[in-house]
């Protein structure tokens, strides 16, 4: 269990939530594991098999409080509401913002000063733990070059601005991304990002580890009263869950992009776990499939603490604790957005 932000994340996958008074008790077969406040919550993330009874569901849609269910790997489930919804505020000054450009390009530009600046820092980290393997020198241009296009985000007038600076960072970026590869390169390389359908057996991973935490986002976006399909970076399309894209971008290097090069460099995953198609596609096994979402979990335990929060956190809350931050500046609640700069 975490208590942050005055809301609560039960992550162990064996308890069960009841009501005994005004407290939510965290119960493990007959032991009590936890005890919290109900008047100290504004919301309540339970990735348990077990689920709570449905006393505490009812006080809870009696006090609005947000009650969200996760399986414990992070998919959303669903949440209780009571008869009058509060998050349909939250919605409409999201739907609101959407509407307006100067809106969109704030929150734009604070999606893409988190992605820029991780970016910059998965390149610095490189140079730093592995000199006397990678090409320093092409590192630190293109590190250089990232450093330029955070600078001029601020600058620029509208979000489609934002969207050319972007491109040509990550251009840049990925045109060393191969420098990252330490292992195995014969069979684990990278020429250039591909996607529909993955050329390479890098791209196939990055591919899939992408949506993992794409749906993540989209989990955490929903569990906090968010509408994961209306975002501020990307434009609206049917079917297509925006906003969780604009907030996995600033995620995307520290918790996708490293992921998968420890898979690589760490040899936790095999050429033999990739399909190799006949017109050139390349996909993950079953196997691969399995040993990327071994890893995921694992990574997902591991602690990091918050750069704005100041608290320690598992890395796999990271998407949640954003969308939270997110779902805090749209209520008024912070001047701006804080995205997530690691370092």
């Amino acid at each position: 269990m975490r208590n942050l932000l005055n809301t609560l994340f039960v992550l162990s996958e064996d308890v069960y939530l009841s009501l005994e008074g005004e407290n939510v008790v965290v119960l493990r077969g007959s032991e009590t594991v936890g005890r919290f406040p109900l008047h100290t919550l504004e919301g309540i993330l339970c990735f348990s098999y077990k689920g709570a009874s449905p006393a505490l569901m009812g006080a809870c849609a009696e006090r609005g409080i947000l009650l969200s269910f996760y399986s414990p790997q992070g998919r959303f489930l669903c949440q209780t509401t009571g008869t009058a919804q509060g998050n349909v505020l939250l919605r409409r000054e999201q739907f609101r913002r959407a509407d307006s450009p100067l809106a969109c390009r704030d929150l734009a530009n604070g999606f893409l000063t988190g992605k820029l600046y991780n970016a910059r820092w998965v390149l610095e980290r490189a140079t730093r733990d592995h000199v006397l393997r990678v090409d320093a020198a092409r590192l630190k241009s293109a590190s250089a070059a990232l450093a330029g296009a955070l600078h001029s985000l601020p600058a620029q007038p509208d979000t489609d601005s934002l969207r050319g600076v972007e491109g040509a960072a990550a251009q840049q970026y990925f045109a060393v991304f191969d420098e990252l590869i330490l292992q195995n390169k014969s069979d684990f390389f990278f020429r250039g990002r591909s996607r529909r359908p993955p050329l390479d057996r890098v791209n196939a991973l990055l591919s899939f580890v992408y949506t993992l935490l794409a749906n993540e986002c989209g989990a955490a976006l929903r569990g906090c009263g968010l509408d994961p399909y209306v975002g501020y970076l990307h434009t609206d399309r049917p079917g297509r869950a925006s906003l969780a894209l604009d907030l996995m971008e600033e995620l995307r290097p520290v918790l996708g992009d490293r992921f998968a090069l420890s898979l690589i460099n760490g040899r936790q995953i095999s050429p033999r776990q990739f399909d190799l198609r006949e017109n050139g596609a390349v996909y993950l096994n079953e196997d691969g499939r399995k040993a990327v979402l071994a890893g995921w979990q694992a990574k997902k335990r591991e602690t990091l603490t918050h750069p704005f929060l100041g608290e320690k956190l598992y890395w796999g809350l990271l998407p949640y604790v954003q969308a939270l931050l997110l779902a805090r500046y749209l209520r008024g609640d912070l001047d701006a957005y804080p995205p997530f700069l690691w370092k």
